[in-house]
Parts: structure tokens; C-alpha cells; sequence
């Protein structure tokens, strides 16, 4: 079921020792009296098999906004108790995100022995936990709270086994205050009395993707097996932007990579401060409300997420160096579904947006930066997060592009990820156990020694940074790139030939085609005097636009241009959303900026930072040079 937790430099717990099978939640919600605070109080259940003779005691990850009030096995709970037995613990320092709880166990246990622990908690204040007062929500009416737990932050929720490396089911007992609706990422959800609601995951997963909302939010009917669920008042856009849409997404994910074994897929659209674009939780995921772009232009976007109900939730990293898996496979996978409903040039247009975000990366980074490699080396004592990038994804990806280029026939790559996934369902996984299912399922590949292929060896993808010594091949998409390019060409062009830039319709350009030639425009920034005010009256509907990703690279450019008469559009889109993959390369853009983008900088971020989730706080007060605040 588990890799050893000891692969995991991020966690304490004692995974080496002890199987996790179930864990249970039981706890109260409260909303406090100051603006944005709350409260957990309950406790925390785990079901445990010992796998070593004479462990006498059990170590859990934490985190000091816990305040334990106590430990024991409860009666019957084996570990050699007859009855209730209390336990005594003890917190110790473990890394800046986190502490490791140990429990001191009545008797030392035997190898194949039950073990029933319960520790009983107060929390609420942890980086993991979000709580929203009432002006930072949609309504604006009453307080929100939600969790996020990728990759480390679950042990602010509650004490645990928090490492990939370990998987186990778990059902919650959550009791909220009349007026709030709790949601989970679970199969099962019954509301009870006493507004207690009641949720069951039945399919092992990893803590990172328990995750919990209480709020003021309702659901609507999407699809057969499908629900949006919203704020009041953003329910009826979120049902007109996405009936209909999931189910379709759904069924060519399981064409093409088997059967979906969550049951239910619904999405939730969370507070403008929510820092990611979409979070897996499985059966439910979390997303920007960045995506109601009131045209559908942005629907597709959830199909990374939906993807990784295969890749990730599913067959999952066995630890946080090895992210690509996650992240690399996923990234194939919804390539693959756009493909399949959209075309070819459609993708490869996406896909080299995508190159082009590594390739920005990179060149801040400098490309033999050790986090430009697959397998990143976590010392002990760094946060999983600060190794976050487009690495993972964009080079995984073309990795992963790689081995079906091997492999030459579409068809018999697909079927690989279905006996993939079909394989390692449930568990986590090294990249060596990937690799290596690869090559048994494609003996004939083995023999001819594509491992070790000078230039493209597996072990140079791996374990060397850079940029992707194979990059798939993205010509199908020129069809939309060249008019794109050429455009960029003509607006960075020092003739000002506007009679042919004006020849160029745009009208009937998508969101990925616009971004393509977007991005055009900011590598050849700063284009001759006029330009940009001349393309901002010109195309209202990327001047003007609602799409996020259309309103992040329009901000982006006039920066980049010094354009200061539309600066307070930047400070706009920056207090609508929250989103860490649109502020951060903003506030970068602002600080290489001019001095009065500069300054835009520290005034947006003292007028937006209570509303930013704590990581993309402590982001951006390392872009301003500002001391940060340890989780």
C-alpha cells in the first residue's frame, strides 16, 4: 500500500513502523469574534497495524498551532489496553512548516498487532487553514473557511501520517454552525442533526488530499455524476459555465486512461484569495473563481485537475522530490484529452504556452539552477513548497512525451497508461518503479537500450537540470502560432506598418491563441514608443478582458513597457484574485520594473496581503525583499 515514509525527508512519522489504514475526524467548527479567525476542536482517530516487533512508541507529524489536549488508546484499541488507556506525549521541534508529535505507547506492540490511537486537539490557526471574514468572500456576508493541504500543510489540520508515501481511507464527523454547509473531499456526505455533517472516503488516498470547506455555499446539477458547488450568489454562473461540460471531459478521460474511481466529480468555486488554479482533491476539486469567465473560455482548464484523478490521486509521488509524476504524467494526460475533443492544433497551441512558461523559468532561474532537474534533492528542514516550479510540469511532461515517442503508435502508448495506472492504482510510487514498469511492458524497447541512449539517457532526465533534451514535436499548432507570430512581429517592428496590422483579425482568436500572442509580445518587450497604447485601443478584448490569463499577460506587457497609464489595471487584477500562478510573476514583473512599478508593488501588496493565503504572502514578501513570516 505505502512506500517507506523514511523516502520522505519532509515527515517524522512513523511510517516505517506503523500502517496507517483508516483515519477519523471528529470535529467542531467555529467561526470567532475577530475578523478572519476560527476555530477546530475535536480529535483525530487512526487505525494502525504495526509492522516491526517492540515499537513502543509512535511519531506523528504536527504542527505548534495544534494545541494537543491529550492522547490515548481508546477501549479495545489493542496496543495491549484492556481499557481506555491514556497516553503520554511529547512535541518536539521538526522543521520550520511543522513538529513531530510522539506518542509513548502503554507496552512495546508486535509486528502484525491493531493499534488504535485518538488524539484530542484544538487548532485553527495553522497555515493549512484559511479562514475568510465575511468581506473577502463573494457574498460578503458571512465568514469562510477552507483547507489546503498540498503538499505539507495537513498537519495543521490534524496529526498524522503526512507523506505521500502513505495512503489510507477516512470519514469525518464535522459539526458547523447553523447557516453553513460543510464540504469534503470524500464519496460519502449526509448532513446530520445538530448540523453535523457526516463524510466516508472509502479508496485509500494521501493526507494532502483531505480537504475541508465551511461556508456559505450551495450546489447545482451539472452532469450525471456531477455538481458545481458556489457562494449563493456565484451559483447560477458557475451552473451556466459548466453544465454540461464536465461529464464530456469525464468519459474521454476514462476512454483513454481507464475506469473513474471516485464516483462523484464536482467543483468548487472558492473566495478570490484561493492561491491555486484548481486543487485535486479527489470527488471534489477546489478552483479559482478566476475560471468564471461568463464565456466558457476558461472551462477547459479544469481538466488538468480531472486528470489527475488518474495521475496523482490515484498513482501518487512517494515523495515530494520526485513531484514530476505527479505533475509530468498529469500534464500528458490532459494533453491527451484535449486532443481528443479539441484537435491537435489546439493542443500544441497549449502546450507551447506551457514551453513558454518554463522557458521564462528558466532564464530567471538559470537553467542548471538543482530545481530545473526531475528528481529534486529535499535536504531535511526545506519546505516541499519552496521547490515548487514549472519544472515538474512542462520538462515532465516532455519526458513523458518522450517515452511515447519511443514507443512510436499513439494507441499503443495509451494503453500503457491504462495498464500504468491500472498497476499502481492506490499506491505511491518512485520514478525507478515507473521507469521500470515501462520498460518490462515494452521489452522489445528494453533490449534496444532506449534507457541509456546517448544524450537521452532516463538518468539524465532524472537527475541532470536544464532544459528538455526532447521537446515534442508542435507543429500541428502552427496553423494557429504563425498568424500569432507574425502579429507580434509587425506590433515590435520599428516601421509601424499599421495597414497590415490592422489586416489581422483577431476577432475569432481563442484564449490559448490570444495567450500565444501575448507571450510573443512580452519576449519582444519593450516594443517602439505608442505601440502599446495603439494595441490597447485597438483590441479592447484583451485590453478590456475578464479571462485571467488574458488579463495576467496584458499586465505583464505594461509593465514591461513602463505603460503607467494603465498601471491601475495591474492593482486591479491583483485585489480580484489571489491566485499564486497570476501574482507572483506580476509582483516579479513590477519589482524589474520602473521606480514607479516599484512602488505599485509595495502599495498592492499593503493593500492585498490579508486577502493572499499565507504562502503566497511569504512568495511575495521574498520578491519585495521583505522579512517573511515562518509557518
Amino acid at each position: 500500500m505505502a512506500a517507506s515514509g523514511r523516502l520522505d525527508p519532509a515527515s517524522a512519522c512513523s511510517a516505517d513502523s506503523f500502517q496507517l489504514r483508516h483515519l477519523h475526524l471528529d470535529l467542531r467548527v467555529e467561526f470567532g469574534p475577530r475578523a478572519g479567525s476560527g476555530s477546530l476542536r475535536g480529535s483525530v482517530r487512526l487505525e494502525l497495524t504495526c509492522l516491526k516487533d517492540q515499537a513502543s512508541q509512535l511519531l506523528l507529524d504536527s504542527h505548534p498551532s495544534l494545541e494537543v489536549e491529550g492522547a490515548s488508546i481508546p477501549s479495545g484499541g489493542g496496543g495491549g489496553a484492556s481499557g481506555g488507556s491514556p497516553l503520554a506525549f511529547q512535541e518536539a521541534p521538526f522543521a520550520s512548516y511543522g513538529s513531530a508529535l510522539s506518542l509513548a505507547l502503554p507496552e512495546p506492540v508486535a509486528a502484525g498487532d491493531s493499534l488504535v490511537v485518538e488524539v484530542a486537539y484544538r487548532g485553527g490557526e495553522g497555515p493549512g487553514i484559511s479562514c475568510l471574514d465575511s468581506y473577502q468572500t463573494a457574498q460578503k456576508e458571512k465568514p469562510f473557511l477552507y483547507t489546503s493541504g498540498f503538499p505539507v500543510l495537513n498537519r495543521s489540520l490534524f496529526p498524522g501520517f503526512h507523506t505521500p508515501a502513505v495512503k489510507n481511507t477516512y470519514s469525518a464527523e464535522i459539526q458547523v454552525p447553523d447557516g453553513f454547509t460543510a464540504v469534503m473531499s470524500a464519496i460519502t456526505q449526509e448532513k446530520q442533526k445538530d448540523n453535523t455533517f457526516f463524510f466516508k472516503m472509502p479508496q485509500p488516498i494521501p493526507s494532502y488530499l483531505i480537504a475541508l470547506v465551511v461556508g456559505d455555499i450551495v450546489s447545482a446539477k451539472v452532469g450525471p455524476r456531477s455538481h458545481v458547488w458556489a457562494e449563493p450568489c456565484l451559483i447560477e454562473a458557475a451552473k451556466k459555465e459548466y453544465d454540461g461540460v464536465i461529464e464530456e471531459f469525464l468519459t474521454t478521460g476514462e476512454k483513454l486512461f481507464g475506469p473513474y474511481v471516485w464516483e462523484r466529480y464536482d467543483v468548487l468555486f472558492m473566495p478570490p484569495s484561493f492561491p491555486f488554479g484548481g486543487m485535486e482533491n479527489p470527488c471534489i476539486t477546489f478552483v479559482t473563481p478566476c475560471l468564471l469567465a461568463g464565456d466558457r473560455s476558461l472551462a477547459d482548464v479544469i481538466i488538468h485537475e480531472i486528470s489527475h484523478s488518474w495521475f496523482g490521486n490515484l498513482v501518487t509521488n512517494a515523495h515530494w522530490g520526485e513531484f514530476w509524476l505527479n505533475e509530468g504524467f498529469t500534464m500528458y494526460a490532459q494533453r491527451r484529452i484535449t486532443t481528443e475533443l479539441y484537435g491537435a492544433a489546439y493542443t500544441c497551441l497549449e502546450a507551447a504556452t506551457g514551453r513558454a512558461l518554463l522557458r521564462q523559468h528558466m532564464d530567471n532561474t538559470g537553467e542548471d539552477h538543482p530545481l530545473n532537474k526531475l528528481r529534486v534533492t529535499i535536504e531535511p528542514g526545506v519546505d516541499p513548497e519552496d521547490t515548487y516550479n514549472e519544472t515538474p510540469y512542462e520538462k515532465g511532461y516532455c519526458f513523458v512525451s518522450y517515452l511515447a515517442h519511443l514507443v512510436g503508435e499513439q494507441s499503443k502508448f495509451d494503453a500503457f497508461l491504462q495498464a500504468y495506472v491500472n498497476h499502481f492504482k492506490f499506491q505511491s510510487i518512485t520514478a525507478d518503479e515507473a521507469l521500470e514498469f515501462y520498460l518490462k511492458y515494452f521489452p522489445d524497447l528494453k533490449k534496444q537500450g532506449v534507457d541509456i541512449i546517448p544524450g537521452f539517457e532516463f538518468d539524465r532526465w532524472l537527475n541532470t537540470p536544464g532544459w528538455p533534451p526532447y521537446l515534442p514535436d508542435l507543429s500541428p499548432g502552427e496553423e494557429l502560432m504563425k498568424p500569432a507570430e507574425k502579429l507580434a512581429e509587425l506590433w515590435a517592428s520599428s516601421d509601424h506598418d499599421m495597414k497590415a496590422i490592422k489586416a489581422v483579425d483577431i476577432s475569432a482568436w481563442k484564449t490559448y491563441q490570444l495567450v500565444y500572442f501575448l507571450d510573443k509580445i512580452l519576449q519582444k518587450s519593450p516594443l517602439p514608443d505608442g505601440n502599446i497604447e495603439k494595441m490597447s485601443t485597438m483590441y479592447p478584448k484583451i485590453s478590456k478582458a475578464e479571462n485571467a490569463e488574458l488579463r495576467l499577460r496584458w499586465c505583464q506587457i505594461l509593465l514591461k513597457n513602463n505603460h503607467e497609464a494603465e498601471f491601475g489595471k495591474v492593482k486591479n487584477f491583483l485585489q480580484s484574485q489571489g491566485k499564486q500562478k497570476y501574482t507572483l510573476p506580476i509582483y516579479r514583473a513590477m519589482v524589474n520594473g520602473s521606480e514607479t512599478a516599484r512602488a505599485l508593488a509595495v502599495e498592492a501588496f499593503s493593500a492585498t496581503a490579508p486577502q493572499l493565503h499565507v504562502n503566497v504572502q511569504n512568495y511575495v514578501k521574498k520578491i519585495l525583499g521583505l522579512k517573511t513570516k515562518e509557518s
